[in-house]
């Protein structure tokens, strides 16, 4: 008879379900601003440089869902937008301590036909003003004027031939538009791959993950602007790194959102002409977090949300952090059972016989006042336990709160359980992360003093702080001291986020309450003796959101994005019986061989790098021919992997003059390049 009921109450929670909002980072994240994706903000990425450690890389992602043959009007930043990049690294102040604003304008330098680009010239082309503010937005100081973003990546005759714009490659374009501010920030502003990646079709199916998902956004393209910039300017009195007391010294953390504002009156012409706008800017949309307004702010709220200043306005949405909805589906209590999608995840509910973590119940509130609590984030001294245990029915206000509104003390008991006395989680473990910057706004929060994860070693991993947890817990390398010491993926999410970042997973098992489990409030199955890793555990650690990584390679350095996907695929155009293919992006294989190469500086006086891409491995050579065909240089790169990769020549003995270098893989000529050589 139990069944029975049982199965009649699962049944009448399905018909019950409301739309789980779940994971597209903020692709169309909310009703207003789905109408208007040129100001959508898509993601943000923040991330200490692997190729330069001594700068911070800041990512800021805008129009969703881009077609590569979206044309015959292709996409373009928009003008009357003001996209900024907002960055805190003071509790002292209540504004932005660093603001970085893109203005874009465009110009048709062709208007006498439909193409896009046509005889080396290129309708509609976007130039980009930066401008920094340093006082919250008072005073503008503008450090690049007439930024060139690089077109849309049409197709080879638009790009490659005399007919287009003649350009060596879409790479040679792309890293072409990347300049230097007056100021030293590295710049770009353009479209790219987009870089994120998940299963849409199951995610939004009410929650239907599954094992083997389809990525929703594979073959589609964003616009992005990226920064990279020194870790001195970003610092709050302008330190680097070499000054850092240890790699969590809370002097290093910086908060950082994106926004795109529009100003409040349009006037539409009657003569096809374009807006007249006018009036105060309005913001309307934002990005801080990932997921933040899929997964935890109801449809009801998105879009005020998107218009909420966050220094100001984000306390009054503390609420759905502490009893998220998200955690219902995983809550056999509740609805888990009518989601088999989430099955693998389920929230304590008898931690350590004593803490029940689903939504409404009392969480870690009952240790607030006790002695226990004295020396910890709990001590009432700190005046943290009115945020983190406010009252009996807000439980997570003590792990998901802090992770999106505050960032992490190094405090207990937000320590690795490798070291605490057993059962008893308030107890000093071993030091994990320091990214506590408490302005009480949704922000990523990055501790810069980090070092970074090299993407070749063999422990780096999308699971970011996860598996560094997981790591400091089970690795004898690093749990059998408490000493602080830098556990590989220390930088990755939720310490910011790296584009390699897995940040659905990651953010579903925070729901399911690993972090939790991470600090020693281990899963209603263990003992108290043996390991903490028990099924419920493996569970959740085994547990992904079916698609892990993106649709293809990043590039190793600035701009780290990859270039954005053709429109049109095949060989380059050369006459009628030419094989034309357009762009499948329902059946494209995500393993489609693609190489690129681009030489700089070129021309040259001494010296000149080939840098070259390949999304397939292969033997690798690059030869060095004068007009007349001679090999007068031959570089065997041997066998590589899928990726980025960059040789030099040293010319110094060749004379002036024009040369050819062609790419090789596995013996066949892929690529030509003209070498000019000065005097």
């Amino acid at each position: 008879m139990k069944n029975i009921i049982n199965k009649i109450l699962v049944a009448g929670l399905i018909c019950l379900l409301p739309q789980v909002q779940a994971t597209a980072s903020s692709h169309r994240e909310a009703p207003l601003i789905s109408n208007d994706p040129l100001a959508d903000n898509t993601d943000l990425y923040v991330f200490r440089s692997p190729c330069d450690s001594s700068k911070i890389v800041i990512i800021a992602n805008y129009i969703p869902f881009e077609h590569p043959a979206g044309g015959p009007n292709w996409y373009n930043f928009g003008q009357n937008i003001r996209y900024e990049i907002h960055i805190k690294n003071k509790t002292t102040t209540t504004t932005d301590d660093i603001t970085y604003r893109f203005t874009f304008t465009q110009v048709n330098e062709d208007t006498t036909t439909f193409f896009n680009i046509r005889l080396g010239k290129q309708n509609i082309k976007d130039l980009y003003t930066c401008q920094r503010s340093l006082d919250g937005g008072l005073t503008w100081t503008t450090i690049k004027s007439n930024g060139i973003v690089p077109p849309p990546n049409i197709g080879p005759r638009s790009i490659q031939s005399a007919v287009g714009l003649g350009a060596a490659s879409y790479d040679a374009l792309m890293m072409a538009a990347v300049t230097t501010a007056s100021t030293g920030e590295k710049l770009f502003a353009g479209p790219v791959d987009d870089p994120f990646f998940v299963d849409l079709g199951g995610a939004f199916d009410v929650g239907g993950f599954r094992a083997a998902g389809r990525d929703g956004l594979a073959k589609f393209n964003c616009h992005s602007i990226v920064l990279e910039i020194p870790i001195s300017t970003l610092q709050k009195t302008g330190l680097t790194t070499a000054s850092a007391t240890s790699i969590l010294d809370p002097n290093f953390v910086i908060g950082v959102w994106a926004s795109a504002s529009r100003q409040s009156i349009t006037t539409l012409s009657t003569t096809g002409g374009q807006p007249a706008t006018a009036g105060a800017w309005v913001q309307v949309s934002r990005i801080g977090m990932p997921l933040t307004n899929e997964v935890v702010i109801p449809i009801g709220a998105k879009d005020r949300w998107n218009g909420t200043n966050p220094y100001t306005g984000d306390m009054a949405y503390q609420p759905y952090f502490e009893n998220p909805e998200l955690a219902l589906y995983m809550d056999t209590s509740a609805f888990a059972l009518a989601v088999p999608g989430l099955s693998a995840l389920r929230i304590q509910a008898n931690s350590l016989g004593s803490f029940d973590f689903r939504n409404t119940h009392q969480g870690l509130f009952p240790v607030r006042g006790t002695l226990g609590a004295v020396g910890t984030a709990f001590d009432e001294i700190t005046g943290y336990p009115s945020f983190l245990l406010p009252d009996n029915h807000s439980p997570r206000a003590v792990d998901l709160l802090p992770i999106f509104y505050t960032g992490v003390p190094n405090l207990n008991p937000y320590q690795l359980a490798t070291g605490k006395t057993p059962g008893n989680p308030l107890t000093p473990g071993k030091p994990f992360i320091n990214n506590f910057l408490p302005t009480f706004c949704d922000m990523i929060r990055l501790n810069m003093a980090v070092p970074v994860t090299s993407r070749t070693d063999p422990k780096f991993s999308s699971l970011g702080l996860v598996k560094a947890a997981v790591l400091g817990l089970t690795d004898p390398a690093y749990n059998t001291t408490t000493t602080l010491q830098f556990i590989p993926n220390m930088d990755g999410f939720p310490n910011g986020r790296r584009l390699e970042d897995d940040v659905t997973t990651i953010e579903l098992q925070a729901v399911s309450g690993v972090v939790l489990a991470a600090i020693g409030l281990w899963y209603d199955d263990y003992s108290g003796t043996g390991s903490p890793v028990t099924p419920q555990l493996s569970g959740v650690l085994g547990f992904n959101a079916g698609v892990t990584r993106n649709d293809t390679t990043f590039k190793a350095c600035f701009p780290y994005l990859q270039d954005p996907w053709p429109g049109f695929t095949g060989s380059q155009y050369s006459g009628p019986a030419s094989s034309q293919t357009p762009l499948e992006i329902a059946s494209l294989p995500l393993t489609a061989p693609v190489f690129v190469m681009n030489a700089y500086p070129n021309p040259f006086t001494s010296q000149v790098s080939f840098r070259y891409k390949m999304d397939v491995d292969g033997k690798v050579s690059i030869q060095v021919m004068d007009i007349n065909g001679r090999i007068v240089n031959s570089i065997n790169e041997g066998y590589k992997t899928t990726g980025d990769y960059t040789t030099q020549w040293n010319a110094g003995s060749v004379p002036a003059g024009n040369y050819i270098a062609v790419l090789s893989i596995n013996g066949q000529q892929i690529q030509t390049i003209k070498l000019v050589k000065a005097n």
